[in-house]
């Protein structure tokens, strides 16, 4: 007969792996659960740079370079085509209104002024020939008019005493109209004869108003091309520093070409380039300053140019007041430009994190200042020592303001 065995109760061995098993899958999901998984990099202290967040007064402005121009340039260029045969002066030079820069040759213009004053002097030639013949003509009108005068005095003294005498019977009816019609005859030819007198007259006189129209306007031509070789010579329009000259001798220029520069150092403006992020900031009259040997200077925006260039657009600034003394043309200055009014906010110094970020998270340290964790923030401001903080940070707290180049990657910073 067989012995049935009793079933030992309790944890026997065959259970072992697998309560060994359960415990590892249950450690397993309380770490996937509740344990931190940041990658983690530990970097030594001395190499970051770490600042305290504060609150304070945000100034709300841009910091430039700017370079001192000439308020305004001439263009100095001949008016006339030409080699130029003299440099009378070099660039650098002050010069006044009027005085020569350069001097030009032209062969063609002087073959036009010998041809035009040759041409002048056969057209005066000319009109002193007609003067002359007119003038004849005219005296032999008067002659001509004098005879009519007195040929109809006769005919008419004669047809009167052929009147009485016919009157008288004395002579026939034949001979008294012969006379008559003589007097008649030579009363219409004289009439004829004195209008064609007076269309003669009115011709000459118009004739020779036309003859001194044109040798008039010869002359004046000729004074024009005399004029012409008068600007051969390339003057300055201005008083002022010649700031450029690009011609040398022998060099062909033609008529409006750019040959050199006058800048007017009479008043000055400071030209600079700003990034692209503030062009809808920066206005016409914003105010702006620069400090030179312990002076601050006031200037004010005058100009914005559109056209934005390999990120940038130009400014130019006007003086708003005194002007230090002197200024050389291409001097740089540091300019500070105001863009709003001092508010209250958190900020944190300026660092090189920004550009990694993008100013959208920044490490922060703890209480214990021996980690630091990765935190998401806003900043909507900066100027060239703060940035404004609009959210995720508090006064008082500590950051990692230096590179992040190297752990850009991280969650968490163990500090060493």
């Amino acid at each position: 007969m067989d012995i049935q065995l009793e079933k030992k109760k309790g944890i026997q061995k065959k259970h072992i792996p697998y309560i060994a098993g359960g415990a590892l899958l249950l450690g397993l999901a309380a770490w996937v659960m509740f344990g931190n998984h940041a990658s983690t990099l530990s970097v030594k202290e001395e190499t970051l740079n770490i600042v305290t967040v504060e609150q304070g007064q945000f100034n709300d402005y841009i910091r430039m370079n700017g370079s001192v121009l000439p308020f305004s340039v001439v263009q100095a260029s001949p008016e006339e085509g030409g080699i130029v045969k003299e440099k009378v002066v070099e660039e650098g030079a002050q010069v006044k209104q009027g005085d020569v820069i350069l001097r030009l040759s032209n062969s063609n213009l002087e073959l036009q002024i010998l041809n035009a004053e040759s041409e002048l002097a056969e057209k005066q030639n000319l009109l002193r020939n007609t003067q002359v013949a007119m003038q004849q003509g005219k005296l032999n009108n008067e002659t001509e008019r004098v005879q009519l005068d007195m040929d109809i005095r006769r005919k008419q003294r004669t047809y009167q005493q052929y009147e009485r005498l016919y009157k008288e019977k004395l002579i026939s009816r034949e001979e008294y109209l012969q006379a008559k019609e003589d007097y008649e005859v030579s009363t219409k030819k004289h009439r004829l004869i004195t209008e064609r007198l007076r269309q003669d007259s009115i011709y000459r006189s118009v004739q020779m108003d036309q003859m001194e129209d044109n040798l008039e306007n010869m002359r004046r031509n000729v004074m024009l091309i005399r004029e012409r070789k008068a600007k051969l010579d390339v003057r300055a329009a201005i008083d002022g520093e010649l700031g450029l000259l690009d011609a040398e001798l022998g060099q062909s220029v033609s008529a409006g070409m750019k040959v050199g520069q006058i800048n007017d150092l009479s008043n000055f403006k400071v030209e600079a380039w700003i990034d692209e992020h503030y062009i809808d900031r920066v206005t016409t009259g914003l105010s702006a300053s620069f400090t030179r040997q312990n002076k601050k200077y006031s200037l004010k925006v005058r100009k914005v140019y559109p056209e934005v260039r390999s990120g940038r657009f130009r400014v130019d600034f006007v003086f708003a007041g005194e002007l230090p003394d002197n200024m050389r043309i291409g001097q740089t200055h540091y300019i500070d430009m105001q863009l709003g009014e001092p508010t209250e906010a958190v900020l944190i110094p300026r660092g090189t994190f920004f550009q990694t970020t993008g100013g959208n998270w920044i490490f922060v340290l703890d209480e214990n200042g021996h980690t630091a964790y990765r935190r998401n923030i806003r900043i909507s401001r900066q100027n060239p020592k703060y940035y404004e903080v609009a959210e995720g940070l508090e006064p008082g707290e500590r950051v990692i303001i230096s590179g992040y180049e190297g752990y850009k990657d991280n969650e968490r910073l163990e500090i060493k």
